[in-house]
């Protein structure tokens, strides 16, 4: 696998074919979505990171093989930017969330800050729509094992979907991650 970034989408007129099976990052601004997708792929700067709350503005598409795709959403919440571009970034997600080819949705949650309301919202629609997901605990190493612990396992009792614990910087939690994403894909 080599996977490479097909495009980015600020419209659904923009978004490839409704074919084949994709598997979306989606979180709150800066909660480590980019990071975590190259990590997971093994690939330093595939998807754009920044420090910079709100960077990912746009809807980006990246091939994982043949009609598999990678997508990174871009991040809600805390981002700093006008009313008008959060709406449009709502109405985008809206316009994503009813592809056929959604196989599977990974939400981001920075573990220092745990879920948020729309965090659950995204947990409660891939619920709805029967929709896999799971959830990452990020930035892991930016807390004592006990204190990430402690957040895992209320993480597992309070959100209903798979977790596990997640640091780009020591790799935890990525082999669990690539198999989710793997066996949504069809690819595992």
């Amino acid at each position: 696998m080599n996977p490479e970034f097909i495009g980015s989408a600020h419209n659904p007129s923009q978004f490839p074919t409704d074919q084949g099976q994709e598997v979306a990052f989606s979180g709150r601004s800066n909660s480590g979505k980019s990071s975590a997708i190259n990590t997971i792929l093994a690939r330093k700067r595939l998807a754009r990171t920044s420090k910079i709350p709100g960077r990912t503005q746009l809807v980006n598409f990246f091939s994982v093989g043949e009609s598999h795709r990678i997508v990174d959403l871009p991040g809600y919440g805390y981002a700093r930017v006008s009313a008008s571009v959060q709406e449009h970034w709502r109405n985008l997600l809206e316009a994503y969330f009813k592809r056929t080819s959604l196989a599977g949705l990974i939400v981001t949650v920075d573990v220092r800050r745990g879920a948020k309301e729309l965090d659950r919202v995204m947990l409660n629609w891939a619920n709805e729509a029967r929709v896999p997901a799971a959830v990452l605990l990020t930035k892991a190493d930016k807390m004592s094992r006990v204190a990430a612990n402690v957040q895992e396992t209320e993480a597992t009792q309070n959100l209903g979907a798979s977790v596990v614990l997640f640091s780009t910087r020591k790799h935890q939690g990525v082999e669990e991650a690539r198999d989710w994403i793997w066996k949504w894909l069809g690819l595992g």
